[in-house]
């Protein structure tokens, strides 16, 4: 809040004028990602950052079919209704559109591949390459694949691994271009890396960033190669009026700090896992806890009322979402069925808060016993 304060009392113009903080957030973003994505655009939300991305994606494979995940969501503009499958294939969706193609899930607890499986994430990927082959045998190549790095609508799922690693080989082989979501869970909340793609091993061509970026304040991004980059200079001018203004990178600058200073990733880590081990624990003791995965400060507890049927618990889930509301603790639901408990709290979080925050869940999923 500072930096934005200072900055604004001092300049802000339109991005149509440059100003060193511009430049200097550049630098610092981009060396935070692998090579060889070295090139930012600045937008004002996540939602425009994955519009902007499709954009890239269709100008540069100068194609337009997609392939996108079941229960995915990347935002609310109209072209991103159209690629979100939580909302083209929800209530009030119109159904998914001619040039999108939707592949399962990499939801190893109640999906088709299941945990037990050691090449659980190269089956699901096996799903993208035959729809590959489908999308080619109709002349329709993909322009882009794109996937939240971890899915959070879906309802905190963590793909399998080589689930990334098999679905970009895939996608690549057909000409397409790999497109990484981390609108939700990028900026060091895995813990061990700043981005969650890097858990994959992979490495997209294209990344979007939005939420944590400015700490609440209006700034997102998208990060691409120098070529795609390139292709997208057609003589049609991208310009956005406000996306990466002074007082925006200023605020993107300081966000970067405290990242940095404070050790936020390596607190992702362990509260994090202080957190996962409470929720196993708690597993032991409530049969209504399915299943519990996650990383870093991304974690999810799927509610269920059988274990062996998978019953979803959604009125359960909920029920526990209104009881720890009036205790202080705010999360919410998620998943196909609304039955995962969705855990995602601020990155300063503390061992002493993960603490209250488990001992009101033992006391709220015992009310169900």
């Amino acid at each position: 809040m500072a930096a934005g304060q200072a900055q604004m009392a001092q300049l802000n113009t339109n991005t149509r004028f440059l100003h060193d903080n511009i430049v200097d957030y550049v630098q610092r973003l981009v060396a935070t990602f692998p090579q060889p994505l070295s090139v930012c655009f600045f937008v004002n939300s996540g939602s425009e950052a994955n519009d902007l991305a499709l954009r890239l994606a269709w100008t540069y494979s100068k194609r337009r079919d997609l392939l996108v995940v079941e229960h995915s969501y990347h935002g609310h503009l109209s072209s991103l209704i159209d690629i979100s499958h939580y909302k083209f294939a929800g209530k009030g969706g119109a159904g998914c559109p001619d040039y999108v193609w939707s592949t399962p899930c990499p939801d190893g607890y109640r999906g088709r591949f299941r945990y037990a499986d050691p090449e659980v994430g190269r089956h699901y990927a096996s799903t993208i390459k035959r729809q590959i082959d489908t999308m080619l045998a109709r002349d329709r190549p993909p322009a882009a694949f794109i996937a939240e790095s971890l899915g959070g609508v879906a309802g905190q799922i963590i793909p399998p691994p080589g689930y990334l690693q098999h679905a970009y080989e895939h996608v690549r082989a057909a000409g397409g271009l790999c497109i990484a979501d981390e609108v939700q869970v990028g900026f060091g909340r895995v813990g061990s890396a700043m981005w969650a793609f890097e858990t994959q091993g992979v490495v997209p061509d294209i990344v979007t960033l939005g939420k944590p970026i400015g700490n609440g304040h209006p700034l997102a991004a998208v990060v691409t190669r120098p070529e795609i980059a390139d292709a997208f200079n057609t003589g049609m001018e991208y310009f956005n009026t406000f996306g990466g203004n002074p007082v925006s990178c200023a605020i993107g600058l300081a966000v970067l700090d405290v990242i940095r200073n404070e050790n936020l990733a390596a607190n992702a880590t362990h509260v994090g896992g202080l957190i996962k081990q409470g929720l196993e624990s708690l597993q032991q003791k409530h049969s209504l806890i399915g299943d519990v995965r996650g990383v870093g400060l991304f974690l999810g507890a799927e509610l269920v009322r059988d274990r062996d049927t998978l019953e979803p618990a959604t009125e359960e889930a909920n029920r526990t979402v209104e009881a720890l509301k009036h205790k202080g603790i705010l999360l919410s639901t998620d998943g196909p069925h609304d039955n995962v408990l969705k855990i995602k709290p601020p990155m300063c979080i503390t061992a002493a808060d993960a603490n209250y925050f488990l001992n009101a869940l033992d006391e709220t999923l015992a009310e169900f016993a």
